[in-house]
């Protein structure tokens, strides 16, 4: 057994042990964020819709006074043709 075979060997792996590379502290770059005019249209919308109400209460508690007053009239022809083209849709 050789001795100093085994020194040159260490010395070998001891010479590819990776270096400590030096951190820069003060980055060049940074991140950016644009955002197109399509994207600003599609979020104003979206703001738009979420500031309005799900229910048009105006308009429902003028249905339901109609409807207890009795004055309210579906006319069922208009009726059985939009459930005609919706059943139609499908």
């Amino acid at each position: 057994m050789r001795i100093e075979a085994y020194t040159q060997v260490q010395q070998l792996y001891k010479s590819s042990q990776p270096k400590q590379v030096k951190k820069e502290t003060k980055s060049s770059f940074s991140d950016q964020l644009q955002i197109s005019s399509a994207g600003k249209d599609i979020q104003a919308a979206k703001q738009a819709v979420a500031g309005a109400d799900d229910v048009r209460m105006d308009l429902v508690n003028s249905i339901k006074e109609r409807i207890d007053n009795g004055t309210y009239n579906v006319d069922a022809g208009s009726f059985a043709a939009k459930l005609y083209e919706r059943y139609n849709a499908f």
